[in-house]
């Protein structure tokens, strides 16, 4: 089993993050990693989500919503192939601080036989990935909350 995870303090309530997160018709226009969900906000929905990784082709992938807990979590797991090869659990949490802020966790636990080959990529290009999104996440929260 491997995980990425990575975190950063948002000066914007846990409502707007979690409104930033869960409005997918938005996430063209701002998220350049997550660059397309579509789907219902509700746990069980099967999401169709489309990843770009910098230099790489888009992937697309279809996994469940598992936890939909406003404004704190929201997190999906899915597969690539079939169960067991590459799996992923795909989570974001929000934590409340201090004067209005927040903290974003933003966390996968990949597990599967498949997923040793790819550790440098994950170590690496996925974690570019996931910090590009948080990046942009803050700045459209504090932009505009």
């Amino acid at each position: 089993m491997t995980q990425l995870d990575t975190s950063i303090v948002i000066d914007a309530t846990p409502e707007r993050i979690w409104e930033i997160l869960t409005d997918f018709a938005a996430y063209p226009q701002w998220n350049p990693f997550i660059t397309k969900i579509t789907g219902e906000v509700r746990a069980g929905a099967v999401l169709v989500v489309q990843l770009t990784l910098p230099g790489k082709p888009s992937m697309n992938f279809k996994p469940t919503l598992k936890v939909a807990d406003r404004p704190r979590e929201l997190r999906w797991a899915g597969q690539v192939l079939a169960p067991g090869l590459f799996d992923g659990e795909h989570g974001f949490e929000i934590e409340r601080l201090e004067s209005g802020r927040c903290r974003l966790r933003h966390v996968e636990t990949f597990s599967g036989v498949l997923v040793p080959l790819f550790i440098p990529a994950l170590q690496d290009t996925t974690r570019a990935g996931f910090e590009a999104m948080n990046q942009a996440l803050k700045s459209r929260a504090e932009a505009t909350g």
